[in-house]
């Protein structure tokens, strides 16, 4: 659907659901339409991105498909946040990347991968490719070490850099001024929203997810994602205070702190990418649009890849297989560091922007 259709198609189901407010309980969108007589385009960017898709209004609502009056709330708001991740992205010459995503995404981890592990072979004798190396420094006996911090200190400014430029583009167009952003308690309290992901608890007990049926079971996955996530980051930034502050390369011993938080950090993400999978396969495809669908499916994937792919360097770093496993490992994590700008990764800085700026106006309310 066009940006000027999925804008049109926004304000007409706002206004209908303006008049109705049944669901004025169910999430964070219903509180903040109500505070609105018109909407905006503003608005209506800005509401999309506060919807976290738990479907309860459309399983409740009585104006719902086939009624004429055709009220699909999460469908619609999947295709207005589609178009802003095509809006907001840069370089522009870029935004295509999100057309197909799925396919396009799958298709860039895969020559991510290839051209690793032909690099590798094409730069490192077989001896030391299926060598066995231990003890420190071991992983750089078979990718140097400078080239590993060149390749992905250029990948993380890049993609800093194109989150930022994006994000600020957000706030531009949801009308979110710097004197609107910057309030303190409300990033706090947008934080703790964003920690406990409260509103994929739908009307309090749960999405609507796969089906009809509440349950809280997409939330407990996505908890396991994201915390799975932070542990991994965590793991990587205790590694390289360990390397370039207390001079002790990888690997490290099994107890360390790095392998511990990477370990559980892994695991986790391995259940929740996993279970939100099985979920996607189960879910009734009415609430949603087919872009955003493959785009969280490639997206679990190359997740659920790299964890697994980092488990097993994890387990046989010290056999003939640590340098194969290594060049696919990294070539996995290239593949996730390029597409974050241009998938679904990009939703996490524009929700919790959404969410600031509905602290903002709750807090407004209550004073």
């Amino acid at each position: 659907m066009p940006y000027v259709d999925s804008i049109k198609e926004a304000g007409r189901v706002m206004t209908i659901c303006n008049a109705c407010r049944y669901c004025e309980g169910f999430c964070a969108v219903f509180p903040a339409m109500e505070l609105r007589r018109t909407f905006s385009d503003q608005d209506l960017r800005y509401l999309a991105n506060l919807c976290h898709n738990c479907r309860g209004c459309y399983y409740a609502c009585q104006y719902a498909p086939p009624h004429e009056f055709d009220v699909n709330v999460p469908r619609t708001f999947a295709e207005l946040r589609f178009e802003c991740y095509r809006g907001f992205v840069r370089p522009r010459v870029l935004a295509e990347m999100l057309r197909h995503n799925g396919f396009r995404v799958a298709i860039l981890t895969v020559l991510s991968v290839v051209c690793t592990v032909m690099l590798l072979f094409g730069f490192q004798s077989p001896e030391v490719v299926f060598g066995i190396h231990s003890g420190e420094g071991a992983f750089y006996r078979v990718i140097p070490y400078a080239l590993m911090v060149a390749v992905f200190s250029v990948l993380a400014v890049f993609v800093l850099a194109v989150i930022l430029s994006g994000t600020v583009e957000f706030l531009r167009k949801t009308g979110t001024t710097p004197g609107k952003w910057f309030d303190f308690r409300s990033i706090l309290r947008a934080t703790a929203d964003a920690l406990q992901l409260k509103y994929l608890e739908g009307g309090g007990q749960g999405c609507n997810y796969p089906g009809e049926r509440f349950s809280m079971i997409r939330r407990w996955f996505h908890h396991l994602v994201f915390y799975g996530f932070m542990l991994c980051f965590a793991a990587t930034t205790v590694a390289a205070i360990y390397d370039h502050f207390l001079q002790r390369p990888a690997p490290y011993p099994f107890l360390s702190w790095p392998v511990v938080l990477g370990t559980v950090g892994g695991l986790f993400l391995l259940a929740g990418t996993g279970g939100l999978l099985v979920l996607k396969r189960r879910m009734d495809p009415a609430p949603t649009t087919p872009q955003t669908t493959g785009m969280d499916v490639t997206f679990l994937m190359l997740l659920f890849f790299t964890s697994l792919t980092g488990l097993l360097l994890l387990v046989l770093r010290e056999t003939p297989a640590m340098g194969s496993l290594l060049a696919v490992h990294l070539g996995g994590v290239v593949g996730l560091f390029i597409s974050m700008p241009y998938g679904k990764f990009i939703h996490a800085p524009y929700r919790f922007a959404a969410l600031v700026r509905n602290a903002i106006e709750q807090s407004r309310q209550g004073d």
